[in-house]
């Protein structure tokens, strides 16, 4: 885990955006930033970084001892209804008179857009601005503490991966499946462990009851696992069955686009330099048809943060750096009996790489 001097200093970091950028103070309430720079995965959380001085939380009331047994953060303030948290943010704002906010205007899953728009009701003379952009800066060149728990979490997916080969056979459910590899992921130290499990043509699906594995069709198997919050991303797909020369011709693909993946993606190089040498592979190979664009995107805290280059357009011009680490190669081929697809977490290293999963 990362000590408490990691965690200030990624503070005062971000302390320093905030002023070359005009804003005056953050509310962070996305899990994955308040992890990050408190140390404490928490439900609902609620952290405000002042421009000058020290950050301070709000917990529900009797959390409090717990939450500062495990963070770093002195000041932690306690509420029992929900509106009580906006007016404390709200009159910490005016009495210290800021005319700017920022909040991260994300995808993830507690971003709370709830809360953007109340806040801008009951702070209308208060401009708010995105931190998302500032704070990933930060979080996409990992710490040594960071890629140690990433190297962790890999060594559990690989786990995982191994129990779902084991286990796929016709008749077993994708649900039975998910239940079978979380079992070994949370064994292990996994607390919030992501699996997927796709028979036929979808992508990151989440596994039903009554999809079955079926011969002639590929199943595919999406692993995220965290460790001290760090995500590994792992994908692999089996077949039931005898090959067909197109499923063949796909998986032979899917391995060259990998390799090619993982040669040239270094610092430097755009990531839309290296997509149309993936593009290329499948045209090459006849299956363009099948072809789904986006082939990386970042693994942290959260199992997709950017660059994501599966779903963010403009993250295509950017640039791999040293310290990153991406899920590579997420670009599948989609056939009419399942998706054809290869996944490792990568660290990116100024002359290469590490894989943190394989197989």
């Amino acid at each position: 885990m990362c000590n408490e001097e990691i965690y200030r200093r990624r503070v005062l970091k971000f302390q320093e955006l905030l002023r070359e950028n005009d804003i005056e103070a953050a509310v962070i309430r996305t899990v994955s930033s308040f992890i990050y720079f408190t140390g404490v995965k928490w439900l609902r959380p609620a952290l405000m970084i002042p421009q000058e001085g020290e950050p301070w939380v709000m917990v529900f009331k009797n959390e409090k001892d717990f939450f500062m047994q495990k963070s770093w953060i002195k000041d932690v303030r306690e509420y029992q209804k929900v509106e009580e948290l906006m007016v404390e943010i709200s009159s910490w704002i005016r009495k210290s008179g800021f005319m700017s906010a920022g909040l991260e205007i994300s995808v993830e899953r507690d971003s709370y857009t709830l809360f953007h728009e109340l806040f801008k009701r009951l702070n209308m003379g208060v401009e708010v601005e995105d931190t998302l952009p500032l704070i990933m800066q930060l979080r996409m060149i990992k710490e040594p503490c960071e890629i140690e728990a990433m190297r962790k979490a890999g060594e559990i997916a690989m786990l995982g991966m191994k129990r779902a080969r084991e286990i796929i056979h016709e008749g077993i459910s994708e649900l039975q499946i998910a239940n079978e590899v979380k079992t070994v992921l949370m064994e292990q130290g996994s607390e919030l462990p992501l699996v997927y499990v796709s028979v036929g043509p979808r992508i990151h699906a989440e596994p039903f009851k009554d999809v079955f594995v079926e011969r002639g069709k590929f199943v595919t198997v999406v692993i995220g696992t965290d460790y001290d919050n760090y995500y590994a991303n792992m994908t692999r797909t089996f077949f039931v069955g005898e090959l067909d020369g197109t499923s063949r011709k796909a998986i032979d693909a899917v391995n060259r686009a990998y390799d090619t993946a993982l040669k040239l993606t270094k610092p430097g190089v755009k990531f839309s330099q290296i997509e149309p040498e993936i593009k290329k592979i499948y045209e090459d190979s006849g299956l363009i048809d099948f072809y789904i664009k986006g082939y990386t995107h970042g693994v942290g805290l959260l199992i997709e943060e950017p660059p994501i280059t599966t779903i963010v357009t403009r993250h295509w011009t950017w640039k791999p750096m040293a310290g990153m680490t991406l899920a590579m190669v997420h670009t599948p081929l989609m056939l009419p009996n399942g998706a054809v697809k290869k996944e490792d977490t990568v660290l990116i290293t100024e002359n290469g790489y590490e894989l943190l999963t394989h197989d």
